[in-house]
Formats: C-alpha cells, sequence, structure tokens
C-alpha cells in the first residue's frame, strides 16, 4: 500500500492523470460541437430539387452550421423513398402519391403541384368526364405524373393511351401526346390536341407560359379549365393527394385567368425524415431550411416554394395521413428545446458521475494525506524510541548505529516534506524528536567516552602505585 501511494504521489504521475482529464474533456467538447452529417436522398434528377438540395448544402456549409448533408442523387422518387424506407439515408425528397415509405415524416414541402388541365373555350373542356376522346399534350412525362393522371382517369372511368392513335379514339379513352413546348401551339393550330395537361406548380414560370400558350391558341384568348368535382371526395379516396385551388387571376388579370378560382387535385415534393431521426436534429434542419430561404433563393427560384405542411394543432401534425415529423413541429409551434433541455438527461448524468468522480478523489486525497502523515508518524515515533534506547545502552558500537538511524530517518522525513505538503504540527513533532534523538545520543556517547578515560586514568594510576610499593 505504501508503494502504490508513494506511486501515486509522483508528479510526472498526476501530471498524466491531469493530461488524460483534460484530453477527454476536449474530446467531450469535440463530440457536442462536431456538425451532424446528414445523408439525403435527392430526386428525380430532371426537376427542381437537386438544385435547391445543393443550395441547402452549400448554404449550411457557408454559415457553418451545425447540420451538414451529404447528397446523394436518384433518378426517379421512387428510388429516393426506398433509399429512405431501407434506412441507406437519413433524409429524402418524397412524393407520397408515387411512393411513401413508412418510417417517412414530413419535415417541409419543397413544392406544390396540381394538375392543369387547360384548352381553349372553344374546345368545350370544363369537367372530367368531358375528356372522352380527347387528345392531351403533356410537355415533360413524368412516370409519377402519368400515374397521377391515370388514377385520375380511373376515378371517371375514362382509360389513358399513352401511345399516339392515328385515327380517332374509341369511347371512354383518352390520348397523351409527349411534345416539346415549343410545338405546343403548332399542335393545336392542327388540332393534333385538345388540351395540355400538366402536373406542376401554378405559380410557377413553366405553367405561366404553357397557359400563354393556350390563350395564343384561343381564337377569343378565353381558356377552361377542367375544375375537379368533389375533390375532397377523391382526396378522401386516394390520401396520398391533395385538394389544390387555383385562385382567380392566377395567370393573368385582364382577361382574368381563370376567372373563378379552379378547385383541382395534385401532389407534393416534400423533405422528409427517417422517424427515428433525432427530434432536435430535425427541428434543426427544418429551421435552417426556412432561415436559409432567401440566401438560396439567390441561387435558385425553387427556394421560394418551400413552405410548411398544414395542419390543425399538434396532434393533428402527428396524427395524420401524412405525418409531420416531431421535431419540426417543435420548431413550427417555436418549442424547440434549448441546450439545456436537449442536453438535460446528460447533464445530469455527468453532474453525478462528476460529483462521484469528485468524491472519490477527495477520498483518495483524504487516504493518501493520511498516507503521508502516518509515514511521518512512524519515523518520530522510532525517534523516540531510540532516544529511550540511548538513555538505556552503555555500548558504544550501538549508539553509533543509533545515531546513523537517526540520520537516515531525519533525510527521509526531510524528503517526504520536500515532495508532499505535510501538516506543520506533524513536522514539528518529528523535528522536536529528530533534535531530542540526537541530544539524547550524543550526550551518551559522549558519556561514555569519559568514563572508558576515567577508566584508564584509574588504572594507570593504580599501576604506579603498585610499582612504588616494595615487595
Amino acid at each position: 500500500m505504501r508503494h502504490f501511494a508513494s506511486l501515486f504521489l509522483r508528479q510526472e504521475i498526476v501530471f498524466l492523470v491531469l493530461a488524460i482529464l483534460l484530453s477527454v474533456g476536449a474530446g467531450v467538447a469535440y463530440w457536442v460541437s462536431r456538425a451532424t452529417v446528414l445523408t439525403i436522398a435527392v430526386a428525380p434528377k430532371d426537376g427542381t430539387e437537386p438544385a435547391l438540395i445543393q443550395a441547402y448544402a452549400d448554404a449550411l456549409a457557408k454559415r457553418h452550421k451545425e447540420i451538414r448533408l451529404k447528397i446523394i442523387p436518384f433518378d426517379d422518387v421512387r428510388d429516393s423513398a426506398e433509399a429512405l424506407r431501407d434506412g441507406r439515408v437519413d433524409l429524402a425528397i418524397v412524393r407520397p402519391d408515387v411512393e411513401l415509405p413508412d418510417n417517412g415524416l414530413t419535415l417541409a414541402i419543397l413544392r406544390d403541384q396540381a394538375m392543369i388541365i387547360a384548352s381553349p373555350e372553344a374546345a368545350g373542356i370544363d369537367r372530367f368526364p368531358d375528356l372522352d376522346r380527347k387528345r392531351l399534350a403533356i410537355l415533360a412525362h413524368r412516370d409519377a405524373d402519368e400515374a397521377l393522371i391515370r388514377a385520375m382517369l380511373d376515378h371517371y372511368g375514362l382509360t389513358l393511351v399513352t401511345t399516339e392513335p392515328e385515327g380517332g379514339l374509341p369511347p371512354r379513352h383518352v390520348a397523351l401526346v409527349e411534345m416539346a413546348e415549343s410545338d405546343l401551339g403548332a399542335a393545336f393550330a392542327r388540332k393534333r390536341v385538345d388540351a395540355v395537361i400538366s402536373v406542376i406548380a401554378p405559380t410557377a414560370p413553366t405553367a405561366q407560359r404553357i397557359v400563354g400558350l393556350v390563350q395564343a391558341a384561343s381564337r377569343n384568348r378565353k381558356i377552361s379549365f377542367v375544375d375537379v368535382e368533389n375533390a375532397e371526395a377523391i382526396v378522401a379516396r386516394l390520401p396520398r393527394l391533395q385538394v389544390v385551388t387555383m385562385p382567380a387571376e392566377t395567370f393573368g388579370g385582364s382577361p382574368k385567368v381563370p376567372a373563378d378560382d379552379v378547385h383541382t387535385v395534385g401532389a407534393s415534393y416534400r423533405l422528409m425524415a427517417r422517424s427515428s431521426l433525432a427530434r432536435s436534429v430535425a427541428a434543426d434542419v427544418t429551421q435552417h431550411l426556412f432561415e436559409l430561404r432567401s440566401a438560396m433563393a439567390n441561387v435558385t427560384p425553387a427556394a421560394d416554394y418551400v413552405q410548411a405542411p398544414a395542419y390543425d394543432g399538434t396532434v393533428g401534425a402527428t396524427s395524420a395521413r401524412l405525418p409531420i415529423h416531431p421535431g419540426a413541429v417543435d420548431y413550427y409551434e417555436r418549442e424547440q428545446q434549448s441546450f439545456i433541455e436537449r442536453y438535460e438527461t446528460w447533464i445530469y448524468l455527468l453532474a453525478f458521475l462528476g460529483g462521484g468522480i469528485g468524491s472519490a478523489l477527495a477520498w483518495i486525497g483524504q487516504r493518501l494525506s493520511r498516507l503521508r502523515r502516518e509515514r511521518v508518524e512512524e519515523a518520530t515515533d522510532r525517534l523516540l524510541q531510540i532516544r529511550q534506547e540511548a538513555q538505556e545502552t552503555p555500548d558504544s558500537g550501538r549508539l553509533e548505529i543509533l545515531a546513523r538511524e537517526i540520520d537516515d530517518l531525519a533525510g527521509d522525513i526531510a524528503k517526504h516534506a520536500l515532495e508532499r505538503p505535510t501538516e506543520a504540527r506533524t513536522m514539528s513533532a518529528a523535528t522536536i524528536a529528530i533534535d531530542a534523538a540526537r541530544s539524547t545520543v550524543k550526550r551518551a556517547i559522549t558519556a561514555g567516552r569519559s568514563a572508558d578515560d576515567g577508566l584508564g586514568l584509574a588504572g594507570r594510576a593504580v599501576a604506579a602505585d603498585a610499582a612504588q610499593t616494595p615487595a
């Protein structure tokens, strides 16, 4: 035990322990302050989302935020949704009507899209049943958009044909004709198509151009939009869609285009996170997305369409058909956790452990201090024993041994006092014991030498007397 205490009390060991504690503290500080890197699946490759997410990732890095994004591109939103469902990414761009991962929760809506069907007024296409045996032009043919169009036509008992027929269409059939935007005006003029259909954000520049081309193809510049009757009933049947209302004058005010509000259905591209993503991290991702939106809009106009999902109350947000991540709700409700609240458990645990470690170190310090005191006290007791023994022994050889032992004990006490602080009372007692022992041994040695000298003189006197006495 004494050897261990002596080893522990060495300055090198103390410095090593302090260095280890400082290294651990620095490691903990680095772990807390380092940026969280999240992987995000981005699709579709020909959409506006890749540029939007890249602008978001660049803005996060430029502002030195605690979140970083690692972008993983995919060709289709079905692939990005599957990546989130399989746990290969933390975030993903998802279009719920195409593929909805069962572990995906919404953070934000990147863009809302509406199914817009526009035609010259003379075509007489105002409702879905009017599309019977009509040809619809589509400018950007995506599988996801085709699935939505097919689902809507099926609801009204119409069959979609994706190859342009040579002659007329059979009853209850609708043809989808893919073409470039530059060919749309000529297609209307040659009666190749009767209307144009697009799944797009109504306020997007492309939507404005498409409606302008239809308006140019109309003799009186009036346009008809297909209004979806009972859109709520359709959404109830197809819950991954949503009701979209295009207000009057969305595409112009003179004349009003449209003249009245148009009700239709649509889909949304959503930023989703895996349900197991930490609540605080999801809140940070959502917060930074909206905080940096203005900076992102300078890079890509798509940032202007980012919006929060609509919901009624916290319960409605987490129990909706397309639930919102609790972390995003915290941001929307301004209930984000502070640093103390976020790491409350860890802080209490560290405080508890720190208190325990502090108590243990205090106990060790007291124990070592006691060992140091006991060591000096043992040396003091031995000095007092030497003093007693020196008073009782007449052997000069033994007294010399005791004198050397006193010197050794004094040296040990002095070395110990230099290495570690010791109580003044203990050191005073040790000093007195050293002086007393040395004084006693010194007197005993002196007395012994005097006795020897006296005996020698007495012996020589007796011998002289004997020599002078006559025989």
